[in-house]
Parts: C-alpha cells; structure tokens; sequence
C-alpha cells in the first residue's frame, strides 16, 4: 500500500470532521456532494471559492467555482469545526522548521514552494504551480528534483543549495527556476497562529533568499 493509499485510509477510518459541505444540485434536483471538510472563503451570485485539503500534492489549496445553470449549496460548520479541520490539514501535510538569517525559527505546517513576481503578493503565472519539490542545477552537472517526503534538510547560501536527504545522502547545486521571467520563489506553509477563516492558505510567507535552513518533520 502507498503512502497516499495509507493517508486515504487514515481519513476514512478517522472521526468524521464536518466543517463546510458543497454540494451542487443535478439535473434531477439532487445535491450531489463536490468537497467535504471545506472551508468556504468567499460566496456571491457569481462565484464559490472554498480552500481545502490536496492529498495527492500534501498541501491546502483553494478552488474557485463559477455558479453556473446548475446551483452550489453550502452546509456550514462551526468555528469549532473549521479548527478541527485545519488541525486535520496540518497533521498530512508537510511539517518543516524554517530558519532565516536573523537566526529566528518557525514551525511551518503544510509547507509549499509558490512563484511571485520580485517583491509582489500575487501569483506569478497559472502555468507555474505551487510545488512540493524542490529542484536544483547540481554541481557536478545534471539536475535533479527531490520531493519534500524525500528530504531532511535544506541548507541555503543564496540561490546555492545543499540538501541531505532522509537516506544520508548529500547533493548541492543551484535553485532551479521553473520560469526564466523574472520571479521569486517564496517558502509558504502554516502556522499554530492561522485563522482558519483566512483568505490565504497561508500565514507563513519567507523569500528563498532570506531562508538560511529547511528542517522537514
């Protein structure tokens, strides 16, 4: 059994969490049930936009939905239950502590690497996704792409990096962008202070070139 067939069965057998349920209604009337454990962000005549759990890439990402001939209809979860879920999102996903160049350390919960025009909040490109990997121009020649599951840590002097891997194995080279525009790669997660009624699915935001030291969980 994989690990994404073992996280699956893990949510399965645990305690129902039911914050906000969308459903959209049929052709035949019916509610048929899009995302469970959601959280909706944002509800007007035109659109849906809710953030929820993304097994298959161990992040939280939020989707947006066009309210079209066909309705969504939403059942509500408490405050509690918002909690409970996003304590459910920060125990599958990526859990690193990151150490910048003061010297200041942050638990980071549902870690991911996002792209951002240089010194901007909004996202880069739609044809540059959020990645759970990190990439790098080696040394000796060669690239290579290390997901987070395979790495312990991350050792950062500028876009130069060395990474240890969970085996002991060493590699070292250049960040490597997934873009030649001008960007900036910032790593982004969760923190034990994130509203769970946040529009962001983060409340961590560092630049790769402030990062000094990754240390994943």
């Amino acid at each position: 059994m994989g690990r994404c067939q073992r996280v699956l069965l893990l949510l399965s057998i645990a305690v129902p969490l039911r914050a906000d349920t969308v459903y959209q209604i049929n052709a035949q009337g019916r509610q048929v049930v899009l995302q469970r454990d959601a959280i909706v962000i944002q509800e007007d005549s035109s659109f849906l936009v809710y953030k929820h759990f993304e097994l298959k890439e161990r992040r939280v990402e939020k989707v947006r939905l066009n309210k079209g001939s066909l309705p969504y209809v939403v059942t509500p979860g408490s405050p509690a239950q918002q909690k409970q879920i996003v304590d459910k999102w920060k125990r599958f996903g990526y859990t690193a502590t990151v150490t910048d160049f003061s010297g200041k350390t942050t638990q980071v919960y549902d870690a991911y690497i996002d792209f951002y025009p240089p010194g901007g909040r909004g996202s880069l490109l739609e044809s540059v996704p959020p990645r759970t990997s990190i990439a790098l121009i080696l040394d000796g020649g060669g690239a290579d792409e290390l997901d987070f599951s395979k790495i312990a840590q991350v050792e950062f002097q500028g876009e130069h990096l060395k990474i240890t891997s969970r085996d002991g194995q060493g590699e070292s080279g250049r960040f490597l962008m997934p873009t030649e525009r001008p960007a900036e790669a910032r790593f982004l997660g969760i923190t034990d202070q994130y509203k769970p009624a946040s529009q962001d699915v983060f409340d961590f935001s560092l630049p790769l070139g402030k990062v000094k030291a990754i240390t994943f969980q």
